[in-house]
């Protein structure tokens, strides 16, 4: 009953539900001992050492009883013996560091990057970078013209500081020393071969949020790539190694939505792929195959996002990983593996070698039968023209040019004369 309180703490710290005691995992009720007793002893217990109340009810199913533990979600934080723990699908996780100061700012009606830095003070805010926004902003048009304001006038205008104190988003924007306040601000880049083991070099880039954008594309093109990448006006103006666009977004998404108080914002260059990794899960709610299409903005650093979407960085509409996909896709690469992965995000893009390109052409240009027909081929190693009919339901004429079409395309050798003819793989694979 131990883990079942537990599992009751987390429920009321996410979404609520119901748990139930005497039943197994396929749902089939396997009968509770005194359950009489555990329908006083657990709401007892529940309100002794949390503080809250939950319904309790017996059900009977083929003479078999069993209890269930119906939990409402709760708007404050709900700790067990000073822990905290929180339901996420079929998994009950403990809330330590980072994930708890998130949970508890969350749960305050705060984010972190809305929170005042007492120990920061205007002179820790760097002109160089005001002015490089300000003149970003101005290209954008999402600000007014008139903004020959003050430093403590602009910064409360970009909502930055409460009562002349500045918020922990001032620094970590515009900051002369972000490290200073909080330490894992930085950029880490590193070169790899084969594999992870494979750490040919690496760098650091440190500093605020604008001049890191800047700092981190020259880092990239200076050591890392091999054909330089340009972000003039934070605009693609050339392609490279990789579309610019969608390695703009990437940097750009991982600073902005990224969890500060865990570890700093990773970049690993492969030879035929890149990644940025940043600490956070995705906002709740939020799923990984909502990332690939329209989906409402959800940023973890509101204040931030705000600021960048007027400075005209981002927009406001979800849009930045649909960005990376199109910009892949004309490109001609495949599109962008996405995954949450060691407590954070990861993102990765895959570069293609001239022979994988012709590869990847020549697939993206056959018609859906065909590339159906490929994947039956794996499975079923050869195909006759009286068999694509029958698969597709064309005419003898129609399933003759479409496997005529493979041939020519490289990836299927024709065994035999034309009208018995059978069709495999090239070279049997």
């Amino acid at each position: 009953m131990r883990d079942g309180i537990k599992w009751v703490c987390g429920f009321a710290n996410a979404q609520g539900g119901s748990i139930f005691i005497g039943k197994d995992d396929k749902g089939k009720a396997v009968h509770v001992e005194n359950c009489e007793d555990l329908m006083d002893a657990i709401p007892n217990k529940v309100r002794n050492l949390m503080g809250i109340t939950t319904a309790v009810n017996m059900h009977h199913e083929h003479g078999k009883s069993f209890i269930e533990i119906v939990v409402p979600p709760y708007s404050v934080p709900i700790s067990l013996r000073g822990r905290y723990y929180y339901r996420s699908g079929s998994t009950k996780q403990e809330l330590t560091g980072t994930s708890l100061n998130e949970f508890l700012l969350e749960r305050s009606g705060r984010t972190w990057d809305d929170v005042v830095e007492p120990r920061a003070s205007f002179d820790d805010i760097d002109p160089k970078s005001i002015a490089i926004y300000l003149q970003a902003a101005k290209n954008a048009g999402r600000l007014p013209e008139d903004l020959d304001l003050a430093l403590p006038e602009l910064l409360e205008k970009l909502r930055l500081t409460v009562d002349g104190k500045l918020k922990r988003a001032a620094i970590i924007l515009f900051g002369k020393d972000p490290g200073k306040f909080y330490p894992n601000t930085f950029v880490k880049v590193g070169r790899f071969g084969k594999d992870d083991a494979d750490l040919k070099f690496q760098e650091v880039e440190e500093g605020n949020l604008i001049t890191l954008v800047q700092a981190v594309q020259e880092q990239l093109n200076r050591k890392f790539l091999v054909k330089a990448i340009d972000f003039e006006g934070m605009h693609r103006i050339e392609k490279g190694q990789y579309p610019t666009a969608a390695i703009r977004e990437m940097l750009l998404n991982a600073l902005i939505h990224r969890n500060y108080m865990g570890a700093p914002v990773q970049i690993r260059v492969y030879d035929q792929k890149m990644s940025i990794w940043n600490e956070g899960f995705l906002p709740k709610g939020l799923t990984l195959a909502a990332l690939k299409r329209s989906h409402a903005s959800r940023p973890r650093n509101p204040i931030l996002a705000d600021v960048a979407f007027k400075g005209g960085y981002i927009d406001a509409w979800g849009r930045g990983t649909i960005k990376i996909i199109d910009s892949c896709t004309a490109a001609e690469l495949p599109d962008p593996a996405m995954a949450e992965l060691d407590g954070g995000f990861l993102l990765t893009i895959t570069r293609i070698t001239s022979i994988q390109v012709a590869e990847h052409v020549a697939y993206r240009v056959m018609n859906a039968r065909q590339q159906k027909a490929l994947k039956h081929l794996k499975e079923h190693r050869s195909l006759t023209n009286e068999e694509y009919r029958a698969l597709f339901d064309v005419s003898r004429r129609t399933a003759l040019r479409d496997l005529d079409g493979l041939v020519t395309a490289g990836e299927v050798e024709r065994m035999g004369d034309l009208k018995g003819a059978r069709y495999v793989l090239l070279n049997g694979v």
